[in-house]
């Protein structure tokens, strides 16, 4: 007979006995559901478009309502361990041995359970990665797909689609070149460069100070391409220019323009003029046509932030050699262009095009290219590197202002020779591909790998990488080197002299190494691109190889190779001459020559007679062969004459004059030379003011008109009078240069044959006069003495000088400006 158990035990028991009853419930339900997992599913179809889109939503769905089941039933299983835990069966009975030990051995299933469960969740996940990886490698993304089943429902998407589909480059090459273009916003700004130079205090105490208000205003007005100076117009003032999409039908033409094929994800933009821009780009041209250069100063007034204006005036301080009034108009140009860059493009992302063929984009290219080469001048490398990555970036096929011709010895000397060697690594294997079977995607565009620049420059980055890695062999770049040197041998013997490199004489005289000063002795045009090539690439990176150690790696290099070199001379070679043959791609070289005329004068020569005999402008320099529209009266059509400001009255006219010309008298003599030389109303539609206001600008102007209407009046004066009928009076004219006048008013004035009203109107306007009228400074009296002398004969009449010397002598300048 066992022994009797106390409570404590049976408790004990009842409690065992419950957990048993549990743990069979839990085994039985854990392989229910092991079952239902490992049962066999239906595999469904693949789905296209946006249903592949939501089957991927729906499977990520699913996962999760299993999860959430799971976390429910364990936490229904524990209420339930709970609830049973609570209410133990009335009548237990004792258990057997064999039952006692069945809870120990027990909960070995439910680790199991959990285990299945869990690999069950691992396969589901390895089966969505791996699903994902199918995606990836599918070359239509989830976009295309999506697209694929609209155009069944909207036809006018296949078109869209089937660009997308024959793209001939790959995605992953598309997205690396972007990366290599996209450009680094901090590095374009050059008083930053200019800081790590010299210091914050050296930088700061060169720029004139500014007052509280001022330094407010510049903060307002913030620019990714500029720093905006307090003197500048406020940023407000900038309009009329937007930025659009190019239209699939547009780009479509564009790549039949250039024979091209079409690339994976790039977009291509334009500016847009509203019509006032319009209407002021039409009196520019007026008056770049005209050679009034007061007329772009009118035409500010109008529209202070005109791109072409402003590229203009800085091209003439260019010419005066003021170059730091120069790049402040090269800089308000980018400012104004900034403006449009707004919504969807973005010119630091690399993947962005501006159509070169479209004039209203021209005037950006410009404007960056001059910022480059004044950049520089200044020093500023590393600023004028990313600069010139930008303007390659926006264009990188055609390459309108060579921004290659500057990326090869900047890279060097601003320390970007990683960049450049993966620029040259993602394009050589194309260009094995079209040199081996003529296919590439890339066939008549510009790419790196046919310039002899980017050649040097790259065996020289790799022979920098290897100098600093303690590589004293130097194997990669001595054969980058040698690839170069049978490539475009022209280079070496202009590189050695410019670096002052010795080489011996037989290797001088080599024919592959002979010196053309012009295209008269080449076959083509290819030809001479060849050699002008070398040439702006010797004359520019010649500093980078004086270095001994260059130099001497340079000498020893053209030593051993230049045995395998043809003895003829040298050629082209096949990509680089089937790509030049192309005006659309050598005008972009001529166009490189012709923005910097000043360093590049010497290498006219290889420019085509035609090209330097056609005519050009400084706003639109060579326009590209495949141009859509040019500044001609097709593009003018419509436009209205923006400057025709309401006319003044008399009377305003009058108070005008007085201001600038307080004596009577001289007042009096002004006017009837204005009114004895009716030409003058015909050269100056200004009318008197104007014709005071030049006088006070550009004396010089105003000589060559006045002595052109005398020309012109002379065979109607009247015997005995003076030329152009003034009425007696002995003057002599002494034109006095910009320093002896003061501002003059910032409105343009009108002219007086515009100013009659009809006489109703004459006292409404005369109580506007107050409001509209601006303060004028006063022309000095001797100023206006003078240029009614120097005209009408100094030299005769000896009383009149001593008239006059009482006078001279109260008015004469103390400070000695004559």
């Amino acid at each position: 007979m066992p022994p009797r158990l106390n409570k404590r035990q049976l408790r004990e028991q009842e409690e065992l006995q419950a957990l048993k009853t549990e743990l069979k419930r839990d085994a039985s339900a854990e392989s229910e559901e092991q079952s239902d997992t490992s049962s066999p599913v239906a595999a469904k179809p693949m789905a296209g478009g946006f249903a592949a889109l939501m089957a991927g939503e729906d499977e990520d769905e699913s996962a999760e309502e299993e999860v959430a089941q799971t976390r429910s039933s364990k936490a229904r299983k524990k209420k339930n361990k709970k609830k049973s835990a609570a209410t133990p069966s009335a009548a237990p009975s004792p258990a057997p041995e064999s039952h006692r030990r069945e809870p120990a051995a027990q909960p070995e299933t439910a680790p199991k359970a959990a285990q299945a469960s869990v690999n069950s969740r691992k396969e589901r996940k390895a089966r969505k990665k791996v699903k994902a990886k199918e995606r990836q490698q599918e070359e239509m993304d989830d976009v295309d797909k999506a697209l694929a089943e609209l155009s069944l429902k909207y036809p006018d998407l296949k078109q869209q689609l089937a660009t997308s589909s024959a793209s001939s480059s790959s995605p992953a090459a598309a997205r690396s070149f972007a990366a290599l273009l996209a450009v680094s916003l901090s590095h374009l700004d050059s008083e930053a460069e200019l800081r790590k130079f010299f210091g914050s205090k050296v930088v700061s105490a060169a720029k004139s100070g500014s007052s509280a208000t001022s330094a407010r205003q510049s903060v307002l007005q913030r620019s990714n391409l500029t720093r905006p100076q307090p003197s500048w117009w406020p940023a407000q003032l900038r309009e009329g220019l937007s930025v659009r999409l190019l239209t699939q039908e547009e780009a479509e033409a564009g790549l039949r323009r250039h024979g091209w094929q079409p690339l994976h994800g790039e977009k291509l933009w334009t500016v847009e003029y509203s019509k006032k821009y319009r209407a002021v780009t039409f009196e520019f041209m007026r008056t770049v046509m005209s050679g009034d250069p007061e007329g772009f100063y009118q035409l500010l007034r109008a529209l202070p932030y005109h791109a072409d204006t402003l590229l203009q005036l800085s091209e003439v301080y260019h010419h005066r050699e003021e170059h730091s009034t120069a790049a402040d108009f090269v800089d308000r140009a980018l400012f104004t262009y900034e403006r449009a860059f707004v919504g969807a493009f973005n010119f630091t992302s690399g993947a962005n095009r501006l159509d070169f063929d479209r004039v209203e984009n021209r005037p950006f290219f410009l404007a960056l290219h001059r910022q480059v080469t004044d950049l520089q001048r200044r020093g500023c490398v590393r600023t004028a590197w990313e600069f010139a990555r930008l303007m390659y970036g926006l264009e990188p096929w055609s390459d309108p202002h060579g921004a290659l011709l500057h990326l090869d010895y900047l890279s060097i000397k601003a320390g970007m020779t990683q960049w450049l060697l993966e620029l040259w690594d993602l394009f050589e294997p194309d260009i094995e591909k079209e040199a081996r079977d003529g296919k590439s995607p890339y066939v008549r565009r510009i790419i790196p790998n046919i310039m002899p620049g980017i050649a040097y420059s790259r065996a020289l980055a790799l022979f920098i990488r290897e100098e600093g890695s303690g590589d004293s062999t130097h194997e990669r770049s001595t054969e980058a080197l040698k690839h170069a040197i049978r490539n475009f041998p022209p280079v070496v013997p202009l590189l050695a002299d410019k670096a002052d490199i010795s080489l011996q004489g037989e290797i001088r005289s080599h024919p592959a190494f002979r010196i053309h000063p012009d295209a008269s002795m080449l076959l083509s045009d290819s030809h001479a691109i060849f050699h002008l090539l070398s040439h702006i690439y010797a004359q520019r990176a010649s500093s980078l190889w004086k270095l001994p150690a260059r130099a001497s790696w340079f000498a020893d290099t053209v030593a051993s190779v230049y045995s395998s070199l043809p003895t003829v001379p040298p050629a082209p070679p096949k990509l680089f001459f089937t790509r030049f043959e192309s005006p659309a791609l050598s005008w972009s070289l001529y166009r490189h020559i012709l923005v910097n005329e000043s360093t590049c004068r010497s290498l006219f020569p290889f420019v085509p007679r035609s090209i330097l005999d056609a005519r050009h402008l400084a706003c639109d320099p060579l326009p590209p062969s495949t141009r859509v529209n040019e500044y001609d009266t097709d593009f003018f059509r419509g436009v209205e004459e923006v400057l025709s400001i309401r006319p003044r009255s008399r009377r305003q006219e009058a108070r005008l004059l007085e201001q600038l010309v307080p004596d009577a008298v001289l007042r009096g003599q002004l006017r009837d030379i204005w009114d004895a030389h009716p030409a003058l109303a015909e050269r100056i539609p200004g009318g008197i003011i104007q014709f005071a206001q030049i006088a006070a600008q550009m004396p010089e102007v105003l000589e060559d008109l006045m002595v052109a209407v005398a020309g012109a009046d002379a065979p109607q004066q009247r015997e005995g009078e003076m030329p152009g009928g003034m009425p007696g009076g002995e003057v002599m004219v002494n034109f006095v240069g910009q320093e002896d006048v003061e501002d003059l008013p910032a409105e343009p004035a009108q002219s007086a044959q515009q100013a009659a009203r009809h006489p109703a109107q004459a006292e409404d306007e005369d109580d506007e006069d107050e409001e509209e009228e601006q303060d004028v400074a006063p022309l000095p009296v001797r100023f206006v003495r003078s240029l009614m002398n120097r005209f009408w004969g100094g030299e005769s009449g000896a009383a009149a000088r001593e008239s006059s010397d009482e006078e001279e002598g109260q008015l004469r300048d103390t400070e000695g400006v004559d």
